[in-house]
This record gives C-alpha cells, sequence and structure tokens, in this order.
C-alpha cells in the first residue's frame, strides 16, 4: 500500500494577515459610520417634520375668501403662537378643513357692521387698507356681537363671499382651533414676502 500523501497548510504571510485585519477594521467601521449618518438623518428628518407641523406649518391657499390679499394657489408659512391681534391673517381648523381668515376682534370686543360694510370695534371704525371693496357680506349674527371669551372674530378680506364670522355656521373661533399666524408668502416667488399687519 502506497503512502497518504500528508496535506500541507499554508500559512499567510504578515502582510496577508494585516490586510485582511485592515479589510475587517473598514467594514466594521463603515458599517458604523452608515448607521450612524442614517440616524442622524432619521432624526433631522422627524426634527423638521415635526417643526413644520408644530411649530411652522406650511399651507396651501384654497378658494377666494381672502382675495386681493392671498389667492387662490398661494403657499404660505403660519407661525405657531397664541398672540393673535386685530389685523392678523390666522388658519384654524373648521370640520375637518384648514380655513384662513383675518382676525377682526378677539375676547369681549364688540363688533358692529354697517350696511356699507364699514366695521367697527368698540365703536372705533377699523381702517382696512387691505380691502377692494366693502359688504355686508353674509351676516346672520345680531349687531353689534360681543365676541365670547376665548374666542376671535375672523373675516375674509374678499367680504362679499367670505363665509366668517358673520355667520353662525362658522361663529367665532375658539384658540384651541388656531393653528398659528400666517406670516411670510413662500409662493408665487413674484409675491413672495412677509406678511405685515397694516392694523399696526
Amino acid at each position: 500500500m502506497g503512502k497518504k500523501k500528508e496535506k500541507t497548510i499554508e500559512i499567510p504571510s504578515t502582510d496577508v494577515l494585516r490586510a485582511e485585519l485592515n479589510k475587517e477594521q473598514y467594514k466594521k467601521s463603515y458599517g458604523r459610520v452608515l448607521r450612524s449618518t442614517i440616524y442622524t438623518l432619521l432624526v433631522v428628518a422627524a426634527a423638521a417634520a415635526l417643526i413644520a407641523v408644530l411649530v411652522l406649518p406650511v399651507l396651501q391657499i384654497s378658494g377666494t375668501s381672502m382675495s386681493d390679499t392671498l389667492m387662490d394657489g398661494d403657499i404660505v408659512v403660519a407661525l405657531n403662537n397664541s398672540n393673535y391681534k386685530t389685523g392678523d391673517i390666522i388658519a384654524f381648523y373648521y370640520n375637518n378643513n384648514i380655513l384662513i381668515k383675518r382676525v377682526i376682534a378677539t375676547a369681549g370686543d364688540w363688533v358692529d357692521i354697517d350696511e356699507d360694510g364699514n366695521v367697527y370695534v368698540n365703536d372705533v371704525m377699523l381702517e382696512e387698507p387691505y380691502l377692494t371693496e366693502k359688504a355686508l357680506g353674509d351676516c346672520n349674527i345680531t349687531l353689534p356681537y360681543q365676541v365670547p371669551d376665548g374666542r376671535n372674530f375672523v373675516m375674509g378680506d374678499h367680504r362679499a363671499t367670505s363665509i366668517d364670522s358673520r355667520n353662525t355656521a362658522i361663529g367665532c373661533i375658539g384658540d384651541e382651533l388656531v393653528i398659528g399666524k400666517i406670516i411670510f408668502r413662500v409662493w408665487p416667488l413674484e409675491t413672495a414676502g412677509r406678511m405685515t399687519n397694516p392694523s399696526r
């Protein structure tokens, strides 16, 4: 019987071992950096989404109740705070929709509107340079009207067609329903800019 051939085990050189070790360390390091990068991106995206939803909501105007101040299709940014004054434009929830109107009066104020559409708050006529026309509009409340606590009396700038606090279908808007004050128009670009309150 012939002799069995003995298997020879080839021992890799130090350079080969070092190269393999470096390769494995690179893989581990790359995986760690990749996981860390993905985690960071997810955290940043989540934070941006929270800011967009809770602090600076971005909204698109639908309809003409705020024309000529805001037009159908305009994109605006709102600031979530609770400090609203006469002349501010706010976004609020109504029947699972978001509406945008202008604050006319706040809690405790008396509102009156004459047949020509002139608006009075606490017996002082409002200067409303943002209007292109005045109208009493769709009004079925008893005037003068006192704004209840924790609520805002709002009207659209297109007074003839806007359904707003002049009508009991919408009424005054509770503070808890307000999303925020419109502070900036981002689209269209030619009219982009800060939304200022002309009453101040």
